[in-house]
């Protein structure tokens, strides 16, 4: 900020610079009237500035900004008829009588009037240039905070869907772990463990923007190794993830409620099932899809909130807007769900 600060205070001392050296530039080479130069250049260059500096730092942001525009008008008119009035005293003051008689005998030809209206027209130049920086220097402004707002909005609400997430995961893993007490308690056991692992993860490596792919994967198949310990021998489940370092940073957790909906939804007790799971990558693409059996739950089923797929839903259109391309359909009593994300 403090830089910005510097490069405004700077090319406002050089455009004035510019202006002020503007008659030894254009005459070049030429005689020059020092006297002429002061009276036709330098003093209504002051007065500009004056213009200027006194709109730009005062009454824009008092009168114009607050819709007091009857007042802002009538200010600048005194101000610039003000103006005209001392560059007419300080030329009959100091510069010497042939100049002024040379001036005046040049402005003869119009009537006073129109001369008047050139004159107000010249003052007008530097209010409309300081109207012009000063709305646009408000509307960056603005434009900045709006976008900070929309910034702290998605922030918030990515937030709000991320520990949204961790108890529902959480709950649906004991739900699991719950059914294997009974039949296998040593497995329930291995699934506790190996639950609290998950859970590290998803408390302590989760809470950033994005992180490598191959960090999600790895959690992804602990996962799908912790969910089979509790389907029998009629439920195939099948996965297959890249196995090489991508490069690819993505946002966590984002496949992990299709992996769960999939097993609340794909396995039945009396029935053979499978489960396949597939992530393909190309270039900074990646395409998760997931396929399994077709078992809706009843009614009365309260093993789940069903607020997975809505989650991913929401996130995934915040952080990849116009970036993904998320779809789910049954084919053949499958389910099948593709989520495609072109990342950063």
């Amino acid at each position: 900020m403090y830089k910005n600060k510097k490069i405004t205070i700077f090319s406002h001392i050089l455009v004035w610079l510019v202006l002020f050296s503007m008659p030894y530039l254009l005459s070049y080479g030429q005689e020059q009237d020092l006297n002429r130069i002061i009276a036709h250049f330098w003093v209504p260059i002051v007065f500009y500035a004056v213009i200027f500096y006194v709109n730009y730092f005062i009454l824009i942001d008092k009168y114009l900004f607050s819709n007091k525009i009857v007042q802002f008008i009538g200010i600048n008119l005194l101000i610039i008829v003000l103006n005209i009035t001392l560059k007419e005293l300080f030329e009959d003051l100091f510069f010497n009588e042939s100049l002024i008689n040379t001036d005046k005998k040049e402005r003869s030809g119009p009537p006073i009037k129109m001369f008047f209206y050139i004159q107000t027209l010249s003052y007008m130049v530097p209010l409309l240039f300081s109207i012009a920086i000063k709305t646009t220097k408000r509307w960056i402004k603005t434009e900045a905070e709006r976008k900070e707002a929309d910034n702290f909005k998605l922030k918030s609400e990515l937030q709000h869907l991320h520990y949204q997430l961790q108890p529902h995961f959480f709950f649906n893993s004991l739900n699991n772990i719950y059914a294997l007490v009974d039949i296998s308690p040593e497995q329930a056991k291995t699934s506790i463990h190996s639950l609290s692992k998950l859970m590290r993860y998803m408390l302590y490596e989760t809470d950033v923007e994005t992180l490598p792919l191959v960090k999600e994967v790895d959690f992804m198949k602990k996962y799908i190794d912790l969910m089979k310990l509790r389907v029998s021998d009629k439920t195939v489940v099948t996965y297959s993830f890249p196995s090489e370092e991508t490069g690819i940073k993505i946002a966590p957790l984002l496949f992990i409620s299709l992996i769960e909906n999939a097993f609340k939804h794909g396995v039945s007790a009396s029935k053979e099932s499978t489960i396949k799971i597939n992530m393909v990558t190309n270039e900074k693409t990646v395409l998760f899809t997931i396929e399994n059996d077709d078992f809706p739950k009843k009614s009365e089923d309260k093993s789940g909130s069903g607020i997975g797929i809505q989650n991913i839903e929401k996130r995934i259109e915040l952080l990849y807007p116009n970036k993904n391309r998320f779809k789910t359909f049954v084919k053949d009593n499958r389910f099948i769900a593709q989520l495609e994300i072109e990342t950063n």
